[in-house]
């Protein structure tokens, strides 16, 4: 029995104490739930003109309204879904293909492991932002392409950690037992080996995402992700900065939603780690 199945219950116990992890649920949710609902509540459409530049609050619109007289609050309303989406796809993206390729040079520790481990090691020299901006800037500002551009800067990292934590549980007992028994490589790879790897990865997760809505919003503020009329939390910033002093709503509310979504998964993740080192204190 791999150690996974000991410690499951101790583990889920641990989560459920930690106030670390039920905060960064909760405010985690909270986002998730503001970005879905959104834009099925907003008073008026992302992109419709319906006041004067940088006017100030009335009626339905009372955070004012932008550069362009859109209401900020439908903006807003309408303006987390391309970040939740794009953040979450991007290092989910990101774990299980570094998850896999890093078992996979653990377990061959052949040529395998010194390939990817030595592709991982370009890639890292690379600061995550430049390599991001230089291939978004030479090939589109697709959605997707951002997506997928983001998820290869930060699968090196997800690479070394995965292959890291697979190198000291190829050489448990169990796994061993498992060759001995003849089970096949796939299986000792996803039923013994990885089971194992949940709980780093899941701390791991939870720090990518809190990169990524970083470097995403940081790329749209930059003018190199979601291309304008899209409402988008990062853009909003960037489209209303010049008038920051006469209605600062039009930056501010965007501004706390992204850093409240990056709090949430930030605290989420060290409170996982938390629980996990309680339960191999015990």
């Amino acid at each position: 029995m791999s150690i996974l199945h000991w410690h499951e219950n101790k583990f889920i116990r641990a989560l459920t104490k930690e106030r670390q992890v039920r905060f960064g649920v909760v405010v985690t949710l909270f986002i998730l739930l503001f970005a879905l609902i959104g834009p099925v509540v907003a008073p008026y459409e992302s992109t419709a003109l319906v006041g004067t530049t940088y006017g100030l609050s009335e009626g339905k619109s009372f955070l004012g309204f932008d550069y362009l007289g859109h209401d900020v609050w439908s903006r807003v309303l309408n303006g987390g879904v391309s970040v939740i989406w794009m953040t979450i796809s991007a290092s989910v993206i990101a774990l299980f293909i570094g998850t896999t390729l890093g078992i996979l040079a653990a377990f061959s520790r052949k040529k395998l492991d010194q390939f990817i481990t030595w592709l991982s090691d370009v890639f890292m020299a690379f600061p995550d932002l430049i390599l991001v901006l230089l291939i978004v800037s030479m090939l589109g500002r697709e959605p997707w392409l951002i997506v997928c551009t983001v998820s290869i800067a930060f699968i090196p990292g997800v690479i070394r950690l995965s292959r890291s934590v697979a190198l000291n549980i190829v050489e448990q007992e169990y796994v061993e037992s498992a060759k001995i028994l003849g089970y096949s490589k796939v299986y000792i790879l996803f039923r013994e080996i990885l089971p194992n790897m949940l709980t780093p990865l899941l701390i791991h997760l939870g720090v990518m995402l809190t990169w990524a809505v970083a470097m995403l919003s940081g790329l749209a503020f930059l003018g190199y992700g979601v291309a304008p009329p899209t409402a988008d939390w990062g853009l909003m910033i960037n489209e209303n900065r010049a008038g920051l002093l006469i209605q600062p709503w039009a930056v501010f509310a965007p501004v706390i939603l992204i850093a409240l979504f990056a709090l949430g998964t930030n605290v989420l993740a060290e409170g996982v780690g938390r629980a996990a080192a309680r339960v191999e204190e015990r």
